[in-house]
């Protein structure tokens, strides 16, 4: 099955910050009612506390159209003036993820052989 993962980024201005905020949080569950959402959430970037992420995963491609075409996702097109620039989105097809069983999978190999990490 392949998921569909969209990265909303936006770059804020200063003084727009709590409004961008109460407007994201407001926007958060009706989006995450949305059939065929997994997964909703607006995150901070670390160095930079004017951008905010919205990342947002769907069962399917038609799951994503249809919230691109949502009252939640025209209001959130409707933050323009909240933004130093333009919204920038970008959308992936997942066809295969793992999860920790990759990460024990490559820490086990290393420790089979420790002559690869010197």
């Amino acid at each position: 099955m392949k998921n569909n993962v969209m990265i909303t980024i936006m770059n804020v201005l200063p003084e727009k910050q709590k409004e961008m905020l109460q407007t994201l949080l407001s926007l958060t569950q009706p989006s995450a009612k949305e059939k065929g959402c997994l997964r909703y959430g607006i995150y901070r970037d670390i160095e930079d506390e004017n951008v905010f992420n919205l990342i947002s995963e769907w069962e399917t491609r038609q799951n994503l159209d249809h919230y691109m075409k949502s009252d939640s996702f025209s209001v959130l097109l409707g933050t323009k003036s909240l933004l130093c620039e333009p919204l920038k989105v970008q959308i992936f097809t997942v066809s295969n993820s793992e999860g920790f069983e990759a990460v024990d999978s490559v820490r086990k190999k290393d420790a089979d052989f420790p002559h690869r990490n010197a």
